[in-house]
């Protein structure tokens, strides 16, 4: 009941914030017009709205276990992808990244399949969608550790939701056309970075760097 209560009087705060005189949603009332496309994670520590400090109407989020993108088949699971064809075709948003995270729970579950073992497994049967990767880093680094061949899984499954994300006909019209951006980002919870992937150095490079080393550099 108490975090009942905290949610109501988040939303009174909220109300005041965005509701009142000359308030945000005076422009969206009729309509939603946002600019960017963010496929993330479900996990409660990574709100991309939180991450980016977005207002309402900034962001058009799909959120699911392990940031994935389905490839694009008429027997996919349609929810992913029916909330990608509105941002793209319906909203015609200027730019989509796919937002991954350290730690995540659905790579836990890929790397180790029996981890969440249930009689339904729709998380294992979910991510069957990034199995490729899987085998890619096992293939690829077999001698690491788990925590390391986990956090290049988390890395590449990102790469691998964006080249799923060009099996989509109209996106990737868009994308030729010049009137679509893709970026991959990684926000590493345990340094606090966000790094983005570079296509042309192929690695994941700093967009904003860890909170240490800021605090570092604005000391010195």
């Amino acid at each position: 009941m108490q975090d009942i209560e905290k949610f109501i009087r988040g939303f009174c705060r909220f109300q005041q914030q965005y509701l009142g005189e000359q308030s945000v949603f005076d422009s969206l009332r009729e309509g939603q017009r946002p600019g960017t496309l963010i496929i993330g994670c479900c996990d409660s520590r990574v709100d991309p709205a939180l991450l980016t400090g977005s207002d309402p109407g900034e962001l058009f989020v799909v959120r699911n276990v392990a940031n994935l993108v389905p490839p694009c088949r008429m027997d996919a699971p349609p929810g992913v992808s029916s909330a990608i064809e509105f941002a793209v075709c319906g909203l015609e948003v200027a730019r989509v990244i796919v937002l991954g995270h350290a730690g995540c729970g659905g790579i836990r579950a890929l790397m180790s399949p029996k981890r969440l073992a249930s009689e339904t497994n729709f998380v294992e049967r979910w991510m069957r969608i990034a199995e490729p990767v899987r085998q890619r880093v096992l293939r690829e680094l077999p001698h690491k550790s788990g925590m390391e061949q986990a956090k290049a899984c988390e890395m590449a499954n990102i790469l691998h939701s964006l080249d799923n994300l060009m099996t989509y006909p109209w996106l990737k019209r868009r994308v030729e056309e010049g009137k679509l951006m893709l970026h991959g980002w990684y926000f590493d919870i345990n340094t606090g970075a966000l790094l983005a992937y570079s296509p042309r150095k192929q690695e994941f490079l700093p967009l904003v760097c860890a909170l240490e080393e800021r605090l570092l550099e604005a000391a010195a």
